[in-house]
């Protein structure tokens, strides 16, 4: 079952990990992992396209799906990370309805989106070009990732939209337009939260969060609150904890 059909599904938990460091030896290692999906991360990172296109193959060769979040919900990059092979893209700063459908057209071909017509490895550079249209109207993923005030003030247009797939909670920059960066204790931070957590059951869209720590309890603490879309830390800050672990010891 592909990572679509598990999400449309929202039995079962799909867990991935974020991707920082351009490298196919990071790559490979997450994939023998047997995440279900790796992002690869083009917002807070200096990876480029090229690096982006090589981390998409690794990662699609593994047998894990691919994803890119964007550096913003730019048509260009959308068309550029879904030609390299990507199964989805995950976009920052959703905040409403238009938001998701601007991702989502520019995601697909007419009469679906506005996306140009290009030949590159997502179509086997020509040789696979009509296969590769159903499958993008069968299986390719959108997230939105829900990071703004705006965004929860308009929860329901956004996760009741079916060309949405899933969400993924940002919990920094939701601070951040409170007002409180990092402070995820403050009483809006937590009510803001509580909203996204009340509609994890009302609207049956796959929700998400990302732990950025590489913590097994967490983990299990997040998937007890029935979200379906995980991801579990992020390349550096796996690397950073475990040396920082045998260093504690001397």
């Amino acid at each position: 079952m592909n990572l679509k059909s598990k999400l449309r599904q929202n039995k079962e938990v799909t867990l991935g990990s974020w991707i920082t460091i351009p490298n196919r030896s990071i790559a490979e290692i997450m994939c023998n992992a047997k995440f279900d999906w790796l992002c690869v991360d083009l917002e807070h990172t200096v990876t480029t396209i090229e690096q982006a296109g090589d981390l998409i193959a690794i990662i699609d060769a593994n047998n894990c799906a691919p994803l890119v979040r964007l550096s913003s919900n730019d048509p260009v990059q959308i068309k550029r990370v879904m030609d390299a092979g990507a199964h989805g893209i995950i976009v920052p700063m959703i905040n409403s309805k238009e938001d998701v459908l601007a991702a989502y057209k520019a995601m697909h071909y007419p009469n679906k989106g506005f996306r140009g017509v290009g030949l590159a490895r997502a179509q086997k550079y020509g040789a696979g070009f009509e296969d590769y249209k159903k499958w993008l109207n069968e299986s390719s993923v959108l997230i939105a990732q829900i990071e703004h005030i705006d965004a929860v003030n308009n929860l329901e247009e956004i996760l009741t939209m079916d060309e949405l797939d899933g969400y993924i909670i940002g919990p920094y920059d939701l601070s951040a337009s409170l007002g409180v960066p990092g402070d995820f204790q403050h009483p809006d931070f937590l009510s803001a939260m509580k909203k996204i957590e009340d509609a994890i059951t009302k609207y049956n869209k796959p929700g998400g969060l990302h732990i950025v720590e590489p913590d097994p309890e967490k983990l299990k603490e997040v998937i007890a609150k029935k979200l379906r879309f995980i991801a579990y830390s992020v390349d550096i800050r796996m690397i950073d904890v475990s040396c920082r672990k045998a260093i504690e010891i001397l």
